[in-house]
C-alpha cells in the first residue's frame, strides 16, 4: 500500500519504519524543518510540508494513498489532516492518534476518522489481555462501521474447549478472525479446535459482544463477568 503518515515525531516514524519492513510504501509529511530526520528512516519518503493545508496535500498526491495516518501530537491537526484526506482527496482509509482521552468523542466518521487509535485506551486493552482470562476485552474501535475488535482468552470450563469452529455458534455480525495459541497466530479454519488458553480475536458490532460471550464463555460465566464489569 501507498501510505502517507502526517507528523515525523516519535510516533510516525515508528508507524513509517513497521510500515515499511511490512513491505508499504511510506510518505512522512512533517512541516517543522527541525523534524525532518530522512537518516532516522532512511526508506520513507519525506516532504516538508503542512499537512493541513490542502496545496500541500495537493503536491504530496495524497489522492494516491491507500492510507492516510495522522500522527502528529496536535489533536486539533489530526482531526483536520484526517477530514481533508477523507472528505477532499477520498483516501480509503484513515487511521487518527488521539493525544487527549477527552478529546477520543470528536474522533468519528464526521471527522473522517475510520480509526482512532487513543494511547490510554490501548493501555488499558493491553493490561486487561494481560491479565483477563474468561473475559470480553474490548481492543479497538472501528468508528466508521462501529464495529469493534474484541478478545476472549478461554479457560477450562468454556463449553466449546475441545470442539471445532464449525461447531460453535458464532452470533451473526460477528466474525472469529484470528487464533492467538501461545506464541502462534493461527487463521481459522472450520475443522480447527480451540484449546483453553486461545486469545480468540473476533470482529463484532458493539450490539452482539454480549452474545458473542455469551456463547463463547456459556452464559452462566458470561453473566458473572458482565456484572463484575
Amino acid at each position: 500500500m501507498r501510505i502517507a503518515i502526517a507528523g515525523a515525531g516519535n510516533v510516525g516514524r515508528s508507524i513509517a519504519q513497521e510500515l515499511i519492513d511490512n513491505g508499504h510504501q511510506v510518505m512522512l509529511i512533517e512541516r517543522q524543518p527541525k523534524m525532518l530526520r530522512p537518516d532516522r528512516v532512511p526508506a520513507a519518503d519525506w516532504v516538508l510540508a503542512d499537512a493541513c493545508e490542502l496545496a500541500s496535500l495537493e503536491e504530496a498526491n495524497v489522492a494516491g494513498c491507500d492510507v492516510v495516518v495522522a500522527a502528529t501530537g496536535d489533536d486539533k491537526v489530526n482531526l483536520v489532516v484526517s477530514l481533508l484526506a477523507k472528505t477532499e482527496f477520498a483516501v480509503p482509509r484513515v487511521v487518527a492518534r488521539v493525544n487527549r482521552a477527552e478529546n477520543e468523542w470528536l474522533f468519528t466518521e464526521q471527522w473522517g476518522v475510520d480509526v482512532a487509535v487513543s494511547k490510554p485506551r490501548v493501555m488499558a486493552a493491553l493490561v486487561e489481555e494481560a491479565v483477563t482470562v474468561g473475559d470480553l476485552v474490548r481492543l479497538m474501535t472501528f468508528r466508521q462501521g462501529e464495529a469493534n475488535l474484541v478478545e476472549i482468552t478461554l479457560p477450562p470450563t468454556a463449553p466449546y474447549v475441545g470442539q471445532p469452529i464449525h461447531a460453535v455458534p458464532i452470533p451473526r455480525d460477528a466474525a472469529l478472525v484470528a487464533i492467538v495459541r501461545g506464541k502462534r497466530v493461527l487463521v481459522p479454519t472450520p475443522d480447527d479446535p480451540i484449546e483453553a488458553g486461545d486469545e480468540l480475536v473476533f470482529v463484532c458490532t458493539a450490539a452482539v459482544e454480549d452474545d458473542v460471550r455469551a456463547v463463547i464463555l456459556g452464559p452462566t460465566n458470561a453473566d458473572r463477568h458482565r456484572d463484575r464489569s
